[in-house]
């Protein structure tokens, strides 16, 4: 029988097709990590998701014999398009069992409703922006992904590229192990601690949405020539805060002051992945009991860092070239002193050469690539 393509809608069944069809796609994955039902649902309402004051889509599931086979979403950010110009639509949440005809329906389905609103080419996955989770994983299946990063089946990239869309850009997620650290990078942070007008403190859980928008401040100017980079909105920033208060461990972030102004920051988030691996979606009373006490009592064993940003103006004076190096030090020694054994960083792009060596200088190494893909609306 032929495969059947159903947009979401209101459909509360078909949301819960769409929620569901992880299971058997994934089914005896050992390193498969349900996302929490609530989260992903949070997402696709366009009431609840600041995303959508910028932005529009819709998502779709496919089924074969009626039974769900697969899943997909379309969007438009219309701030990326500002921005870039470069009439790009996105798609994301591709999920597939491993039949090429199902992620083919799924992604001409996407194609046709991004062509209908005047976008040239599709590109993804993005789940929903980039600022979320990217790419398709396409090495690194033996291990659990960390918080707020995506898993795949090893097929996944070869049915998308078989449905016509080739490689765009690859992005990097890096592992380390906290603990000891290189003697040059101990160096470099010893050399900036040293700086009298150099301050350093953690993130005031009380106070997280103005701690929030000093963050954002200065990734927004230390990544804004990255690639596909587009600034959060302030709603989307209260959104971010409102989620983060839950589960922020200051320990693990560090904003960096020099002569009293903002100038880089580091902010690292316990590996909620590793906490819900039994939820199977789920967060009803119950596993919100066993989150608390893995998080607050227990402790995470994992962390990953989130986000690492040095203002340009900090970056181009000579003598604050070692900023990372300091903010790295600082936030491995954090999660060692937490009892984290296993820490990532990411994610960087293949082509950024200078902070791909630095993090390899400090200790890092790739241990997942994720890919993004594209492809012309004709």
């Amino acid at each position: 029988m032929s495969v059947e393509i159903r947009e979401l809608g209101k459909d509360k069944g078909r949301l819960r097709d769409f929620l569901d069809v992880v299971d058997g796609i994934y089914k005896d994955d050992p390193s498969y990590v349900r996302a929490l039902d609530m989260e992903i649902s949070d997402k696709l309402d366009v009431k609840k998701n600041p995303f959508f004051e910028h932005a529009e889509g819709t998502a779709w599931v496919a089924y074969r014999n009626g039974s769900p086979v697969g899943r997909i979403t379309a969007q438009i950010d219309h701030e990326h398009l500002k921005r870039y110009q470069d009439e790009a639509g996105f798609f994301g949440y591709l999920d597939t069992y491993d039949d090429p005809e199902v992620a083919g329906a799924l992604l001409d389905e996407a194609s046709r409703w991004l062509k209908a609103r005047g976008m040239k080419k599709i590109r993804g996955p993005f789940s929903l922006s980039i600022n979320e989770e990217l790419g398709c994983l396409v090495d690194g299946f033996d291990r659990p992904p960390m918080i707020l990063m995506p898993h795949h089946r090893p097929y996944q990239s070869a049915l998308i590229e078989k449905a016509g869309l080739t490689k765009l850009k690859d992005f990097y997620a890096w592992r380390y192990t906290p603990g000891a650290v290189p003697v040059r990078a101990q160096k470099a942070h010893d050399e900036i601690a040293a700086m009298p007008e150099v301050k350093v403190r953690p993130v005031d859980p009380g106070d997280v949405s103005n701690e929030l928008a000093i963050i954002m401040d200065v990734f927004n100017d230390a990544w804004s020539d990255n690639w596909g980079f587009v600034p959060a909105t302030k709603s989307e920033l209260e959104k971010a805060a409102k989620d983060l208060k839950l589960i922020l461990m200051p320990e693990i972030t560090r904003i960096v002051t020099i002569d009293g102004e903002a100038a880089a920051v580091a902010v690292g988030l316990p590996n909620i992945n590793e906490l819900t691996s039994d939820f199977r979606g789920k967060l009803g009373p119950v596993e919100i009991a066993k989150l608390l006490y893995r998080l607050k009592v227990r402790g995470p064993k994992s962390g990953r860092l989130y986000i690492l940003g040095i203002k340009k103006k900090f970056r181009n004076i000579r003598k604050y070239g070692g900023l990372s190096a300091y903010l790295f030090v600082a936030m491995n020694r954090s999660a060692h002193y937490l009892g984290m054994t296993d820490a990532e960083l990411s994610w960087t792009v293949e082509d950024n050469a200078p902070i791909n060596v630095a993090i390899k200088l400090m200790g890092g190494w790739v241990y997942k690539t994720y890919r993004v893909f594209e492809r012309p609306l004709g």
